[in-house]
């Protein structure tokens, strides 16, 4: 399949920009990302765009991993970016909570890569759940990346939450011929039921998947900035009950390092889990961040202790083998927290 030549332009997600995409990130096997060999999380090959005489070759994931409306939906939607003198290319990326924790993060990644990055908030004027501001901010994107979270985390304020939000967005991406809808979500949310925020979770990703549009869904463990909050909803008294299970956190800059990655590729019409580098019984994670606070407060390890109100089996919060690995080490973080890095 060709698309007809772009002239003097080179799309942003080819192998020599790799390096300018933030942090890298490596798999437990296969190329890193941004090798013109790397494979996403189910094991197709990465897209891939070569110059030929006149054309620009598109070799898609494989024979059957797109369906042919779903690769015709995005070489008709997905807008053909801007040009720089001297090549390279940009894109309008609309980023839902682009104030928060990682939107704000994001933002400046995609800027540095030369996109134009909006932050799209309740404090820019956009708000989701009215639609106030929406179709004025999607207009022109290329692509829409929501991490934007619920203000709660009870289970039908969250569902909400996720459902208004999301609908107003896929219809508004829809009318403005959006080529990439991205979302982020947690690792494990299909598997924590018990839990009314995870469910509502699940909900926002069938929206996405059922919409029509070219989508990937992002899915990352638990951040390194939110392990305190676990430990306090874990809080009784002066005792905190956490499960021995697995957990394997990463630093909110490499999430957002990962969103970005996928965000300027193809979409992947499919879930791409990212985790950390290590792994830790969450209990004994418990107990390290407390030492390193010098809270008095005391772990104990309790095999029915809850996740936010779901029960948590040993590999509930942990990615599946495959994942992509970020590079950042809870140590090195920790130093980075310390300096105010």
């Amino acid at each position: 399949m060709v698309l007809p030549e772009m002239k003097g332009c080179r799309r942003a997600d080819r192998p020599d920009r790799a390096g300018r995409r933030g942090q890298s990130l490596t798999r437990s096997g296969p190329p890193s990302i941004g090798s013109p060999r790397a494979r996403n999380g189910w094991g197709h090959p990465a897209t891939s765009m070569s110059r030929g005489a006149g054309t620009i070759s598109v070799e898609l994931f494989s024979a059957n991993f797109l369906h042919p409306r779903r690769v015709s939906a995005l070489l008709v939607a997905a807008p053909i970016s801007q040009c720089r003198p001297g090549g390279g290319s940009i894109m309008k990326v609309v980023v839902i909570g682009g104030s928060g924790l990682i939107g704000s993060k994001l933002v400046k990644i995609l800027d540095a890569q030369g996109h134009e990055a909006v932050a799209a908030s309740p404090k820019t004027g956009v708000n989701t759940l009215t639609g106030e501001g929406v179709v004025e901010a999607l207009a022109g994107a290329g692509a829409v990346v929501d991490v934007s979270n619920s203000p709660s985390l009870e289970g039908s304020a969250a569902l909400e939450f996720f459902e208004t939000s999301t609908r107003n967005l896929l219809a508004a991406a829809a009318d403005a011929g959006v080529g990439h809808y991205v979302a982020l979500s947690v690792v494990g949310s299909e598997r924590l039921s018990d839990s009314g925020y995870m469910r509502a979770k699940v909900a926002q990703e069938k929206l996405i998947t059922a919409s029509g549009l070219p989508y990937s869904l992002v899915h990352a463990t638990q951040f390194f900035e939110f392990v305190q909050g676990i430990i306090d909803a874990a809080t009784d008294g002066d005792t905190v009950h956490l499960a021995p299970v697995l957990i394997q956190p990463m630093a909110a800059d490499d999430v957002a390092a990962a969103v970005a990655e996928v965000v300027v590729g193809a979409p992947t019409y499919a879930v791409v889990e990212v985790g950390g580098p290590e792994q830790f019984r969450l209990d004994e994670l418990g107990r390290s961040v407390l030492e390193a606070q010098r809270d008095p407060r005391s772990v104990v390890g309790d095999s029915g202790a809850r996740y936010f109100g779901a029960a948590v089996a040993e590999r509930s919060l942990v990615p599946a083998d495959g994942a992509r690995i970020a590079g950042t080490r809870l140590d090195e973080w920790r130093t980075r927290a310390s300096h105010g890095q």
